[in-house]
């Protein structure tokens, strides 16, 4: 089956949407035979109702945690299908009830967004009204901690040394034995050998800035580390559909609830062409921000040329190897054992106090300068340092 036959059996508005879409100048096929089989499939679901009512909105979730599309890895017409069958669903949907759907909502609101669907919605008589979401006060998901691999060692139970076989003592033989420590009391020890470690200025680990140990006061004096930058990977990105100058793209930052959206204001200095599939370095912790009608969840990290911004601005690059989700941090013992914030609070003001130090070095090296000590601190991943293409003496923002 062809995927014009595929959409033609699509409902009335639906079809009309992916078809004013197409209209609109935008491809929706496959780019290959079996991604065009993938579309033609998803868009049977769809015709078919069992892909979208109201009692599967979490299965639907569920599926969607690592698509940024339901079909491919690019926008197709199953996209337009899904988005528009979802739509009178989610419209009736209390923030509660999205807030239950974290990956279906962020998937909508990402196809909703798009210009062409914006424009194409508009002119079927508002059929497809853009729907607003509350997320600001979206609860925090909560991460599920990795089970640890080491696993407790039980303590061997004694031998009858007069019959040579294992016997078992009872709970309270085994909480007052002295010749056989109990698990807790292991753990006791373990942890207190931990917090030794750790205030003699901690471990070997911690040390080569593989991983955090400690995490700054969030009234303490602003510092680099209280900064979330992390190493990201657009999977897609468009023009705003009501700013000219924004960019709203996609970044894979290696989290399980799939990529964020954000809003870059570049358009006038980074051809689209040159952030499709770009790696990146990205602010994780700033307080969302609502950019002309679409919610930004991040910041990408750009150098701009000493001369200003017309002279140029680039994207930070982390360097070749990196993968979403890879911890960015600066150089230096006391920055890169620590922990950022959780999330920066706009009232203190700490990006906006440290980021005069950022800057790119003779070398295009991304650091940060202490303004007091002029010790120069470069910001790096575990693979290398990050860089800008070309620019000397940049600032970062």
């Amino acid at each position: 089956m062809s995927i014009q036959s595929a959409i033609s059996k699509l409902r009335s508005p639906v079809r009309d949407l992916v078809n004013a879409v197409t209209r609109e100048g935008q491809e929706l096929g496959g780019q290959n035979e079996a991604d065009e089989k993938e579309v033609v499939g998803w868009i049977e679901k769809t015709s078919q109702g069992t892909l979208v009512n109201e009692n599967n909105l979490k299965d639907l979730d569920a599926l969607l945690v690592p698509k940024t599309y339901i079909a491919t890895n690019y926008l197709t017409a199953a996209d337009i299908a899904l988005y528009g069958e979802l739509h009178p669903f989610v419209a009736k949907l209390q923030p509660s009830e999205y807030y239950a759907v974290p990956s279906l909502t962020r998937y909508f609101d990402h196809i909703q967004s798009g210009a062409a669907v914006r424009a194409s919605a508009a002119s079927l008589n508002d059929a497809f009204k853009k729907i607003s979401f509350d997320l600001d006060n979206a609860p925090q998901l909560e991460r599920k901690a990795e089970p640890s691999k080491k696993k407790d060692k039980a303590p061997k139970p004694p031998v009858d040394s007069t019959s040579h076989k294992v016997s078992t003592p009872n709970a309270e033989e085994s909480s007052t034995s002295t010749s056989t420590p109990s698990v807790e009391k292991q753990k006791e020890k373990k942890e207190k050998k931990k917090g030794a470690v750790s205030e003699a200025g901690g471990s070997k680990e911690g040390k080569k800035g593989g991983v955090a140990k400690t995490q700054p006061a969030e009234d303490a004096e602003p510092s680099p580390s209280m900064i979330d930058l992390r190493v990201g990977h657009i999977v897609d990105v468009v023009k705003h559909p009501d700013a000219d100058g924004l960019y709203v793209e996609q970044i894979d930052l290696g989290e399980e609830t799939g990529p964020r959206t954000v809003v870059s204001g570049l358009v006038n200095y980074i051809p689209i062409e040159q952030m499709r599939d770009k790696y990146l370095v990205a602010v994780c912790n700033l307080k969302p921000a609502n950019m002309r009608g679409v919610k930004s969840f991040a910041m990408v990290l750009c150098a701009t040329s000493k001369d200003g911004k017309d002279a140029g601005i680039e994207l930070i690059q982390p360097p070749v190897g990196s993968k979403p989700g890879d911890r960015v941090y600066f150089e230096g013992s006391e920055y890169e054992n620590a922990t950022p914030l959780s999330q920066l609070n706009p009232k203190k003001k700490i990006f906006e106090t440290v980021q005069p130090g950022f800057i790119t070095l003779d070398t295009k090296e991304a650091a940060w300068v202490n303004p007091t000590t002029k010790s120069v601190h470069k910001i790096r991943t575990a693979k290398g340092v990050c860089v800008a293409p070309t620019l000397i003496g940049a600032s970062l923002s």
